[in-house]
């Protein structure tokens, strides 16, 4: 009873930070912005639901696989997320400034 109680509300956090990561990429005003935002709530929802999942999980060796699972996507957000800032920097697009619109 305890371990699902703190496995769902940990998975309901970790739907949050996808929302808001979400969010994120409809409200700010540029790329690098957005990366921003997608990549760290995606991460850390992502973190929330993995360790919602393994408090649930029936064995250890289930759980080591889901945090195996987080650890890859963690490695291929980042990755994906540097090419795509680095391409829009060097296709000319411009950090978003205070004040300009």
């Amino acid at each position: 009873m305890i371990k699902q109680l703190i496995g769902n509300g940990a998975v309901v956090i970790g739907i949050l930070f996808f929302i808001s990561g979400t969010i994120g990429l409809l409200r700010f005003p540029d790329i690098y912005t957005r990366l921003h935002a997608l990549t760290k709530a995606d991460n850390v929802g992502l973190g929330f639901v993995v360790i919602g999942l393994a408090v649930q999980a029936p064995d250890l060796l289930a759980a080591a696989r889901l945090v195996l699972i987080w650890f890859l996507v963690l490695l291929a957000s980042t990755t994906s997320a540097h090419l795509v800032a680095r391409t829009a920097l060097r296709s000319g697009i411009t950090p978003w400034v205070k004040g300009e619109k």
